[in-house]
């Protein structure tokens, strides 16, 4: 029991189960939207994009105000986010040369990626971008449906169409509202570095309501999908993790626990893909 516990810590803090979420919305994205197999190289391209750019973020992570697990075992493994940073970042040049014709729309998700997580290097120029970061779980919510929805659709070639509007709009919200409750987590923590973010200004009765009104986009932006070549059955399972989401929000905003955030919430990323991909539609 305890090498299975170790390994599933590792498989959670050494980010492997982020980059595994990232391809499972591509996947699903593929196999929904563009009705298409996925792509394995554009698969590939995420699964070390992310594990790159997330060692990369977690690396410079080293103290919390709330007690975490994760940062202890951060700070006794720190090379472990080196390696897989490189790792990734091999990864990532091997296979971003089958798109380089899409070089500007990678340019702006490697930019993206990367301001998003300069303000935790020691440097005192990058350390200014914490008085400007008011917009940063809008602008990480924005990086992901950039890398797993609206990038693929780009590549792919097709027509623009209502249908990719919808899903683009729906999947936002869905982790915008993740990312809200990130966000609530790390309060103090942004609080305590000087980040100014938009939850560190607002009232918890304002978070919930900008919560609250996230899921409904997301559920709106859902259910119009039926107007479109998407079934009942995707929809529904579509809608499954905003649902469960809607009913962690009390716990995850009393609960900080690593496990809660970094397993349960991060998990619900994907977990419609999983079910999708289950139930093989």
């Amino acid at each position: 029991m305890k090498a299975l516990r170790t390994s599933w810590t590792f498989f959670i803090y050494s980010n492997l189960f982020i980059a595994v979420c990232a391809v499972l919305l591509t996947h699903q994205l593929y196999r929904l939207v563009l009705n298409s197999p996925v792509n394995p190289q554009y698969a590939g391209f995420v699964f070390f994009s992310t594990l790159c750019s997330y060692s990369f973020h977690w690396y410079f992570s080293s103290t919390s105000v709330l007690p975490s697990a994760r940062i202890n075992w951060l700070n006794r493994f720190r090379n472990v986010h080196a390696i897989f940073f490189f790792l990734g970042l091999a990864g990532v040049l091997f296979f971003i040369s089958y798109f380089l014709e899409f070089w500007p729309w990678l340019l702006a998700a490697a930019a993206a990626t990367f301001l998003y997580s300069a303000p935790k290097i020691p440097n005192k120029y990058l350390r200014l971008l914490r008085k400007v970061a008011l917009g940063k779980t809008i602008f990480l919510a924005a990086v992901w449906t950039y890398v797993t929805t609206v990038l693929p659709i780009i590549i792919s070639g097709q027509d623009w169409t209502p249908a990719f509007s919808l899903f683009v709009i729906s999947r936002y919200f869905l982790i915008y509202a993740i990312c809200i409750l990130f966000d609530l987590r790390d309060r103090e923590d942004d609080k305590a570095a000087g980040i100014r973010s938009l939850i560190t200004y607002l009232g918890t009765g304002s978070i919930k309501i900008l919560f609250t009104i996230s899921l409904l986009i997301f559920a709106i932006a859902t259910l119009l999908l039926n107007n479109y070549h998407f079934s009942s059955v995707q929809i529904m399972l579509l809608s499954v993790p905003g649902i469960i989401l809607a009913l962690l929000y009390n716990r995850a905003s009393r609960d900080f626990s690593d496990m809660l955030y970094y397993f349960v919430l991060d998990g619900l990323l994907a977990f419609s893909a999983l079910l999708t991909l289950i139930a093989g539609i």
